[in-house]
């Protein structure tokens, strides 16, 4: 088993389009109804909003490989491109998404150490994430690696209001 982690750019978002709305069906279609899915999945994955994410600077992408196929990916925010004003100190993990196939292996810890990673060399003393408060596996796996609740916030699937947890981890 070999794992790579390697940063994406705009030649990514074919590969990015895809994973994105793989990872996130597979996860949250369970939960919402096939019409909010497919607006949230139109919204937040089309081809343009994607090449802008992976044209700001203030966002990272990072494809995660197992035995050389794309498991997962990492997205994180700084300064603006935070979804929470959180301050200049801050990393924000707004993406950990990891294929069905791939999950069990470690390489959601494997990017989160990355995050991590990430926010040191940047000098910042916090990182931040939003989780569904009924995740409770994300839940817990964010408590062990020292996240605590802060706060919330509203997440939307289409018209679906839904609430994230805000958990903080600092350095």
């Amino acid at each position: 088993m070999t794992t790579i982690i390697r940063t994406c750019n705009e030649m990514d978002v074919i590969e990015l389009q895809e994973i994105s709305i793989s990872t996130f069906s597979d996860t949250f279609k369970d939960y919402n109804s096939p019409d909010h899915l497919h607006a949230y999945l139109e919204k937040a994955y089309n081809l343009s909003k994607l090449k802008k994410e992976l044209a700001n600077p203030s966002s990272l992408f990072f494809f995660i490989y197992f035995n050389d196929q794309i498991a997962g990916y990492l997205k994180v925010n700084t300064s603006e491109a935070q979804t929470e004003a959180m301050g200049e100190d801050s990393l924000e993990v707004e993406r950990i998404y990891i294929k069905k196939l791939y999950q069990k292996y470690g390489l959601g810890k494997q990017l989160l150490n990355k995050a991590m990673e990430v926010a040191q060399e940047f000098g910042k003393k916090t990182i931040w994430l939003g989780v569904w408060e009924e995740n409770e596996n994300a839940i817990g796996f964010y408590e062990k690696k020292g996240f605590v609740q802060n706060s919330s916030h509203s997440f939307f699937v289409g018209d679906d209001e839904q609430t994230d947890l805000i958990m903080v981890k600092n350095f």
